[in-house]
């Protein structure tokens, strides 16, 4: 099954944007998370209907943050890429009818929903200036 990476890469992107505080390219944050510049386009296109970030057009232009880490949220980003699911655990549907299938995937459903839940009750926590706060400074100094 694959996993769904988007919200850590553009966890990724967004504190880059932070630390370099000048429009950057989709080329440029494409280069960054090791993905094709159409697929950062199309999903920094869904923070900008989110008022997370801005785009400019032409020489000098790209992305760049509309509003401070300390005013987002995990769960912001989360909801701003489509509210996904958290896991990539699929529950079983191939013998519906069958009453141990069903007891199975019931228990499995109840505990993912509720470490769903305890997730996305953390993730509303926690604002992305706290993300690595200290390995990006350190690494801002050396650089």
């Amino acid at each position: 099954m694959r996993k769904d990476s988007r919200l850590s890469r553009v966890l990724h992107i967004l504190v880059h944007l932070q630390a370099i505080e000048r429009p950057v390219t989709s080329e440029q944050m494409a280069e960054m998370i090791s993905t094709n510049p159409v697929v950062v386009r199309r999903t920094m296109a869904l923070l900008r209907k989110a008022n997370y970030v801005t785009s400019t057009k032409g020489h000098h232009g790209g992305w760049k943050l509309a509003k401070p880490l300390a005013d987002i949220t995990l769960l912001d980003i989360h909801h701003a890429l489509g509210d996904g699911s958290i896991f990539t655990i699929g529950l079983s549907d191939e013998h519906t009818q069958c009453v141990i299938e069903q007891a199975v995937n019931e228990a499995l459903n109840d505990v993912m929903n509720e470490a769903e839940a305890l997730m996305l009750k953390r993730f509303g926590q926690i604002t992305l200036d706290k993300l690595g706060a200290d390995k990006i400074s350190s690494y801002l100094k050396e650089h």
